[in-house]
């Protein structure tokens, strides 16, 4: 047996060891830098506190082509809507024209709160334009909370019906927690015009 095959065996096995090293220690040391980027999840429910959020949807029928508006009013705050689409606690998502540059083919729009300031809320549903004759739209208005870990719990849902240009409605008033409870015997139809109050005709 030549002895030079056992160093050359010796010398191989030695990089190899060497290689598999220096590459976990760049490893570890790839960990450790990262370890103050990294969030420690919060595993105890009590202390978990996601952002509170109210979701407001209105929907009409796909085959109306007709540019319906959601306008929401959150407690202390200008009301949000398609030509005022945010303010420090609503934003209007989605500002649907009806079949006008629409790719989605469905009609909806959608406003998200952050947070859940406690207060009265009022949702309006207004016809923008113009209505056939004897054509009437049914407006579906939904309210939903969201709550811990994603999950939605839905609180008021109601039909409003539009059948002429400039028509506001007022879905509901009702008034919410911090906690986004609804407060028993808030909730009404009574009427505000949040769109004339605004200068808009």
């Amino acid at each position: 047996m030549d002895p030079f095959d056992e160093i050359d065996d010796d010398t191989t096995g030695t990089t190899f060891r060497d290689v598999i090293l220096l590459a976990l220690i760049g490893f570890v040391a790839m960990v450790v830098m990262l370890l103050p980027h990294i969030h420690k999840a919060k595993t105890d429910a009590a202390d978990y506190r996601p952002p509170g959020n109210v979701i407001f949807e209105i929907h009409w029928p796909d085959d109306m082509p007709y540019d319906v508006d959601l306008w929401v009013k959150a407690p202390n705050e200008s009301p949000v809507g398609f030509w005022n689409q945010g303010n420090a606690v609503l934003n209007l998502l989605r500002d649907d024209l009806g079949a006008e540059n629409d790719a989605s083919n469905r009609n909806y729009e959608m406003v998200f709160s952050r947070g859940i300031p406690a207060g009265e809320y009022i949702v309006n549903v207004h016809m923008y334009g113009e209505v056939p004759p004897g054509v009437e739209i049914p407006v579906k208005a939904v309210v939903a909370v969201r709550e811990q870990y994603g999950t939605t719990r839905q609180i008021l849902q109601t039909t409003v019906k539009l059948r002429y240009r400039n028509q506001e409605e007022t879905a509901y008033r009702f008034r919410l927690t911090s906690e986004g409870e609804l407060v028993k015997g808030s909730v009404s139809t009574l009427r505000r015009n949040l769109i004339t109050r605004q200068g808009v005709k």
